[in-house]
């Protein structure tokens, strides 16, 4: 029936439709994600989901931990020194000890001799000179400075201010200025020396000699008497030498006080270095000349030896030796260790004293010259 075949005013019942379940689709979706969820979180989320578990009973340990129960232990970096934490300090008793080991050996007693060990001297016409003890101990060994061991891997860098014992004024400075790991250098010439040396090994420092050598422009200029020459004979220059080695005592070796022409001559300076390394001293090269055989000499000899890789105050002014001083700081930051040498001017003392008291916040050391020894030896 259609609207022009049906009586007037009647109208047909509607179609019926089919009302799809959405309430129910809707409950179906969400059912379906927390299914999801529930499988993510116990499966997936969890490395071990899924895997059995065992469940076991923890026992009470009786009440709450008491602090005298805990031990706290800190280890100081570099070293084997146990400290308390700084957060949270225990008590004496709690700290245990742990062994650590160490790339460098145990430090000696810091200690520094003050007297000369009479089993380390030789009477001789020209006074008393240093030797080799009975039992083996040098020179080098009983006069130097101990180095402490927690300086572990740390750059290092040992510093020789020579010149000590000619000015009375310059003298007394730098043994006020200077820290004791500075290592001072006595000239030959100088008055009082007995009494600056003492003054010197009571501030901790260790000490070389300087020796006088022959420059390239000799007699010009002079370093002084008794000066070793390439023109005398070995005989001569060790009476000589001897004569300077009987000029003080308690130092660990020697350094050469200019010297280019004398030190460029393997043959006048074989049986000068051969001397010293009998005696159970150190040589050290102050590096003034590019020429210098010492450290091939020395190389043959087996002898204690350390080069000064620049010399600190080439020019004496504070900025150029700022530079030098930053220059060793690189080479020791590059290779571990580095020497530097310097005269004993009030400009260089000044500089070198500030210097000094900066090194600690950088990361590097300062040593005596007679731990070079110890650096060179590894490998």
């Amino acid at each position: 029936m259609s609207d022009l075949t049906s009586p007037l005013g009647y109208k047909p019942p509607p179609l019926s439709r089919k009302t799809a379940p959405v309430g129910m689709i809707l409950a179906s979706v969400l059912v379906a994600l927390a299914a999801l969820v529930v499988l993510w979180v116990v499966v997936v989320d969890d490395p071990h989901g899924g895997e059995p578990v065992a469940v076991a009973e923890i026992e009470d340990g009786g009440g709450p931990v008491q602090r005298e129960d805990v031990t706290v232990v800190g280890v100081k970096s570099g070293s084997g020194e146990i400290l308390p934490s700084v957060s949270e300090p225990a008590p004496e008793d709690a700290i245990e000890t742990v062994d650590v080991p160490q790339d460098t050996p145990a430090a000696a007693p810091r200690t520094i001799a003050t007297a000369p060990d009479p089993d380390l001297l030789e009477e001789t016409a020209f006074g008393a000179l240093p030797k080799v003890s009975a039992s083996g101990l040098r020179p080098l060994d009983a006069y130097a400075r101990p180095v402490p061991s927690f300086v572990g891997t740390a750059p290092k860098i040992a510093v020789v201010i020579g010149g000590l014992g000619l000015s009375q004024t310059g003298t007394q400075e730098a043994l006020r200025l200077l820290p004791p790991d500075v290592t001072l250098g006595f000239a030959p010439y100088g008055s009082s020396l007995d009494r600056w040396v003492a003054k010197a090994r009571e501030g901790g420092h260790e000490l070389l000699l300087q020796i006088p050598m022959e420059p390239y422009d000799y007699p010009d200029n002079d370093p002084g008497p008794h000066t070793l020459l390439t023109t005398l004979d070995k005989e001569r220059n060790r009476e000589r030498l001897h004569w300077l080695l009987g000029r003080i005592s308690l130092y660990v070796g020697v350094q050469t006080y200019m010297g280019a022409r004398f030190t460029a001559e393997g043959p006048a300076l074989e049986p000068v270095i051969a001397e010293i390394a009998r005696r159970g001293l150190l040589f050290v090269d102050e590096g003034s000349s590019s020429r210098s055989t010492a450290d091939q000499v020395a190389a043959t000899r087996a002898a204690p030896f350390a080069k000064a890789d620049l010399i600190i105050d080439a020019i004496p002014s504070e900025a150029d030796i700022t530079g030098r001083l930053t220059q060793l700081e690189q080479i020791a930051r590059s290779r571990g260790f580095a020497v530097g040498t310097a005269s004993a001017l009030p400009v260089t003392v000044r500089e070198v004293a500030e210097w000094a008291r900066t090194l600690d916040a950088r990361g590097i050391t300062l040593v005596p010259i007679s731990a070079t020894q110890a650096m060179a030896a590894r490998p």
